[in-house]
């Protein structure tokens, strides 16, 4: 049984919502959109009623959609949603254009409208419109058909909608997060590969905890996930399939192996092969097996990531003395050093936009998680604490998430901070987690 549909199978169909228009409509004004800065910025006021509905059933779930969405918005950072006990109008007829006065009474810049309608064969219609308060214009609409219990997902697929359109990017919402969950005292703690949505709900789990798992990572072009596995004897690289819940073996290598991922087209898996005191890097063919060595030197290189487009790798390298950040070619040859601040580098991974490269710094007894252009120029720490490890980037590069370790008898918890260093927010989850890989987008 599937862990997941495709988004084609969620929704049965789909239409964009015919264009309304009011008396206070700006004929030839161009649709406002939040322009994000690096530095100090004002979160967009926005205003979501609850989705109206036929039936109180119906109006649960449009209350549960709402709610998802506001969640969405304000966790972005980008987004101010406005309390509804200051709502002027509370009753929503989304055929009519909304009375914008009573908006703009409320400072609302933005204005979310939606309805959930129960059909005759059981499934849900959902429909939502968003408007720009000060223009009157509706900048989007669009209505889908699916079963009751898909409402979530909905909920995500609006709230990409509503991003994309007010800001110009593509949005994160409708995507998942392999990460280790964590049980148990801390010298005995049980590690089992767990998946969830970006938010944190609908957690389930992959493995048992029987052996070790570590180092979850997502295929950019499928729903397989590889990580690495402590059984009996050498630790093994394995593929698992999310959709039938197969896995398989990449391959048996001499020694240890470390941090596999996967290239941008999900046909290679990269990693790190120790042999004696060193370790290098190397690549496998996923279709034909074959394995190829990338880098030969006497130090510890490891923890590859590829650059979106395939050409480049970044990679973490000892071979100066410490821990530092490399880029070399996907095929190998000369490295080019980037990272060149106080402290040890470590865990680096490419951003899906290109531009940036994110890493864990190590000095003065700190751990910070920070982002770099990929020639090593712009370094910025997002955040600093006692034990920052492990970013990975939403699917739109905007958000990295991370885990912090507290130390003590405590374990450790996921967390997701802007690219400009704000907005750091903890993510739920069942108990202590750890190492979070971000998928794409779903599809």
């Amino acid at each position: 049984m599937p862990f997941r549909l495709s988004r084609r199978q969620i929704i049965t169909g789909m239409a964009s919502v015919g264009l309304l228009t009011s008396g206070q409509r700006a004929f030839g004004q161009a649709p406002k959109r939040i322009i994000v800065p690096e530095g100090e910025f004002t979160p967009l006021p926005i205003a979501i009623p609850n989705f109206t509905a036929g039936t109180p059933a119906d109006a649960e779930v449009g209350a549960g959609v709402t709610q998802v969405i506001t969640n969405n918005l304000k966790r972005s950072g980008l987004f101010a949603p406005i309390d509804q006990a200051a709502y002027i109008e509370k009753t929503i007829n989304i055929d009519a254009a909304p009375n914008f006065l009573n908006w703009k009474s409320i400072n609302a810049q933005a204005l979310v409208t939606g309805r959930m309608t129960r059909q005759g064969d059981g499934r849900l219609k959902a429909e939502f419109r968003l408007w720009d308060v000060n223009t009157g214009q509706q900048l989007t609409g669009q209505q889908y058909f699916t079963s009751p219990e898909y409402w979530r997902r909905i909920a995500h697929i609006i709230s990409d909608q509503i991003y994309e359109r007010l800001t110009g990017e593509k949005g994160y919402f409708d995507s998942r997060v392999v990460f280790v969950d964590e049980t148990g005292a801390k010298e005995r703690r049980v590690k089992r590969l767990a998946l969830m949505d970006q938010d944190g709900a609908n957690v389930r789990y992959l493995t048992k905890g029987a052996d070790l798992v570590l180092t979850p990572r997502f295929s950019p072009s499928t729903q397989e996930i590889t990580y690495m596995e402590f059984g009996q004897g050498d630790p093994r690289v394995y593929l698992f399939n999310i959709e039938t819940g197969q896995r398989e073996i990449v391959g048996n290598f001499p020694g240890m192996s470390f941090s596999p991922r996967f290239s941008p087209d999900g046909q290679r898996v990269i990693m790190s092969l120790q042999q004696g005191g060193n370790s290098n890097l190397f690549v496998m063919d996923l279709r034909s097996k074959t394995t190829t060595r990338l880098t030969d030197t006497p130090a510890i290189d490891t923890s590859p990531s590829y650059a979106p487009d395939g050409t480049r790798i970044c990679f973490e390298s000892d071979r100066g003395g410490k821990p530092q950040i490399y880029v070399m070619g996907a095929t190998g040859g000369g490295a080019q050093r980037i990272s060149f601040g106080e402290g040890s580098y470590s865990t680096p991974v490419w951003s899906p936009r290109g531009d940036y490269i994110a890493f864990t710094k190590q000095g003065g007894g700190q751990f910070a998680i920070g982002i770099m252009k990929p020639d090593g120029t712009g370094e910025r720490i997002l955040t600093s604490g006692y034990h920052n490890e492990g970013p990975t980037f939403a699917p739109n590069g905007r958000v990295l998430m991370f885990f912090r370790e507290p130390g003590g008898n405590s374990g450790p918890s996921l967390f997701t901070v802007d690219i400009s260093g704000r907005n750091e927010l903890r993510v739920p989850t069942p108990g202590f987690a750890s190492d979070p890989a971000w998928s794409p987008l779903l599809s």
